[in-house]
């Protein structure tokens, strides 16, 4: 798992990688010093971010990414936050100057000191000390959750004016400042556009399952806050869709430009389990997906999904959107045919224009075009990168100046097209061939003995063998994710698949249950009782209505035959 991708992030034309060793990657466009590389030189590939430990202790190993628009975010898994790149407005959270390689962010830093006075107590008398557990960038600002949920914002951000408290306004600052606002919640989730801010919080002080509240502020010149009006707020305010009484539970968030997309679940599993993607705000490049240019201040639902998709994962760029599904479904939408590109890039006739409906992306180099268990996507100002196969393979397209799309060129691509991975560059090259080669069937033997003809067929034969399999292969491992994300809501892990199956040709799954339940947290396990409760419900209600239908079927048959019911 070392150097398979955990985690990705873009910028307006830049990309970060983070690998299961904890390592750090970054391509694409290097003006002001956002690649961390020390220069402000482009890279046409991915290459590893150095950060200099001022402790000596060896390398530092990461757990989180995060981009702007000129800047980069890095999470140390002790809690250190690092950044770089653009810094007029203090996104980096140290001084004024802009910064070609990595630097600690102090006032972090000093959370988790010894002496720190950002400490508490939990019930049992214990002290906690905080420490940054996730990171996002957007825009020209940073935020962070530490881990106790409080969410912290430095940067070019939404605040409440110096003379009223309820004007809005945007102010620089380097410093991180704490959001107030959610104290005695947890917020679990965060996502920012160019000046408005979302985030995903508990209704009560902890987050227990599927009770989260969704809150926006900032501009919302376009209707982003998705509040049903187009005025600024200069604090957070719950959006009444999602609100407590909603029946549609969130999970996912994102912000664009000027736009907002976030994913649902049903509550109740009463019903088939459905998945939804909302979106409001800007819509002129069709960057909502409601089939047309219009921009809307409430939530409305992406028609043009299919509703029996389980929904995994979303971003938006600057003026697109994309989706990605738990059977390797990849749908994108907005500014030129939703690859984010300007108008004129290249497209012509028919291709050109805006995707005003989701556009079902198609994978060349894999059986039946689906990708390969997709595990995330990151949407730049005019490129996406997508992370699929478990982490070790990647694609992007869109626009490719400055090598944004990582494949040793600057050449633009309209479809999604293989990413050169620095840790096994020679052998994509060589699967991507090998796919291909797999497609073509021979049809007319060489000419020569009998034994080469024969040999032909043979490997004709076991071509179209390997490639039935290949397909069946897929096909069980779309099934086995449906089932996971159906049941845990989030895409499987094959680290967290049960050891027996390795090491042994019996499953035992009521053991392995139980090692589940006991390894669960508490979220997962009120998930697992939303899922069975709902699956109880709905099959004692389906024995009801059969016998229902029983019973009226014996009653009419009785009727029939002259019979007292």
């Amino acid at each position: 798992m070392s150097k398979k991708v955990v985690s990705i992030a873009a910028g307006e034309a830049h990309t970060l990688a983070l690998t299961g060793d904890g390592s750090v990657f970054s391509w694409g466009r290097g003006t002001f010093g956002r690649l961390g590389t020390g220069n402000d030189t482009d890279e046409l590939s991915p290459v590893r971010v150095s950060f200099a430990r001022s402790d000596g202790k060896g390398e530092a190993k990461f757990v989180g990414v995060a981009a702007g628009a000129y800047h980069s975010l890095a999470l140390q898994d002790d809690g250190s936050v690092w950044s770089w790149g653009y810094n007029i407005y203090g996104q980096l959270g140290h001084g004024e100057e802009n910064s070609s390689v990595p630097k600690v962010i102090e006032q972090f830093k000093e959370l988790g000191a010894t002496n720190s006075l950002s400490r508490e107590q939990n019930a049992g008398g214990q002290t906690t000390f905080l420490k940054v557990s996730s990171i996002k960038a957007g825009g020209m600002m940073s935020l962070a959750i530490d881990n106790l949920g409080a969410l912290w914002i430095w940067g070019n951000s939404p605040q409440p004016g110096s003379t009223d408290e309820e004007v809005f306004s945007l102010v620089s600052s380097s410093s991180p400042l704490p959001v107030w606002d959610f104290h005695g919640h947890t917020v679990v989730k965060v996502a920012c556009g160019n000046e408005h801010v979302v985030a995903a919080v508990s209704v009560g002080e902890n987050f227990s399952g599927a009770d989260l509240m969704c809150y926006a502020w900032g501009n919302n010149n376009h209707g982003q806050l998705g509040l049903g009006d187009k005025e600024a707020r200069a604090r957070p305010q719950s959006i009444s869709t999602f609100g407590e009484d909603s029946p549609w539970a969130i999970y996912e968030i994102s912000c664009g430009a000027f736009h907002t997309a976030i994913l649902t679940h049903k509550k109740s599993y009463d019903q088939e389990i459905e998945s939804r993607c909302w979106t409001f705000g800007l819509g002129e490049n069709g960057q909502l997906g409601h089939g047309n240019t219009m921009s809307t201040s409430l939530p409305e639902p992406v028609n043009g999904l299919p509703r029996e998709t389980i929904l995994i994962s979303l971003d938006c760029g600057l003026f697109h959107t994309l989706v990605l599904s738990a059977s390797g479904d990849v749908w994108s939408w907005g500014m030129e045919k939703g690859l984010g590109l300007c108008p004129g890039a290249g497209l012509a006739g028919d291709d050109a224009g805006d995707a005003l409906f989701p556009v079902k992306l198609h994978c060349s180099e894999a059986p039946g075009g689906l990708f390969p268990l997709p595990v995330q996507v990151a949407c730049g100002a005019a490129h996406t990168v997508l992370v699929a196969g478990d982490g070790d393979k990647l694609w992007a397209w869109g626009r490719g100046r400055s090598g944004v799309l990582g494949r040793g060129h600057t050449a633009d691509s309209f479809v999604p097209a293989p990413l050169m991975w620095p840790s096994s560059e020679a052998g994509l090259k060589k699967e991507v061939q090998n796919q291909r080669n797999y497609e073509i069937k021979p049809s007319i033997h060489r000419s020569g003995s009998s034994s080469e003809s024969a040999t032909d067929r043979k490997l004709s034969d076991a071509m179209e063998e390997l490639s039935l399999l290949r397909e069946k292969h897929a096909l069980m491992e779309r099934y086995a994710t449906v089932l996971h994300v159906s049941i845990f809501r989030k895409s499987l892990d094959q680290r967290n698949l049960p050891q027996s199956l390795y090491d042994s040709e019996v499953f035992d799954i009521k053991r392995e249950l139980e090692n589940v339940m006991e390894a669960a947290d508490t979220e997962e396990l009120a998930r697992l009782q939303m899922f069975y409760e709902g699956m109880l419900a709905a099959v004692k209600d389906k024995l009801l209505k059969r016998r229902i239908k029983e019973f009226v079927k014996e009653h009419i048959l009785s009727l029939s035959l002259g019979r007292q019911p």
